[in-house]
């Protein structure tokens, strides 16, 4: 018998070493897995969090960055709850290329969840904010914002930095709408972390703040 009452599909996608493996790894098992060769196609992990006294499943998919993999992973946008696109803080050619990333989100992910009549949750991830960085946080904070993304953090997926707060805000916000769907109550708890138009770029960004 199943022990959740939600199961979240969420694909983490962009370019090949940005860390999107390590992200999964560290979050799911505790764990930074040094020498980490690339994806081949794409894996998945499982997570369990309580959201508001409420079990939820989190299927974390690890995709491939490589091109070659592309046709492959642009299948798993279809089906997605969330998509969280990875940039490396300390690599500019992989920040340049998420305008291709965010195209690809807008063809292979918009359609299809538009409709099934829900709307695919876009988060902007910045890995690697332990090291130097090449991408002035400001600038990615107008990118996430001009792009549209309903959430943009920083992480160190070495040092497990924001991890559990990435997540579970994922979390918070699907629970949400999906009982705003179902036309169920929403606690006040969960009810802070969705993003209403006139609020989105506070709430985005809120969490380099505190």
């Amino acid at each position: 018998m199943e022990d959740y009452k939600y199961l979240f599909k969420i694909v983490l996608i962009g370019n090949a070493g940005v860390g999107k493996t390590c992200l999964v790894r560290r979050f799911t098992q505790g764990v930074f897995p040094g020498g980490q060769g690339a994806t081949i196609g794409v894996d998945f992990m499982i997570k369990s969090l309580i959201v508001n006294d409420t079990k939820v499943k989190l299927q974390i998919w690890d995709t491939a960055g490589q091109e070659r993999f592309r046709s492959i992973t642009q299948s798993y946008y279809r089906s997605a709850h969330c998509l969280i696109l990875v940039y490396d803080v300390s690599s500019q050619p992989s920040f340049d290329s998420l305008p291709q990333w965010c195209r690809d989100i807008d063809q292979y992910a918009g359609v299809a969840i538009s409709g099934a009549g829900r709307k695919v949750l876009k988060v902007l991830v910045g890995n690697k904010c332990d090291k130097d960085r090449e991408i002035p946080l400001y600038i990615a904070e107008q990118f996430a914002h001009s792009k549209n993304f309903d959430l943009f953090m920083e992480c160190s997926a070495l040092e497990g930095e924001n991890l559990e707060k990435l997540f579970r805000e994922i979390a918070e916000i699907l629970v949400v709408r999906n009982q705003e769907m179902n036309g169920s109550s929403v606690s006040r708890t969960a009810t802070q972390t969705s993003f209403t138009n006139h609020q989105k770029a506070k709430s985005c960004f809120e969490c380099f703040s505190n």
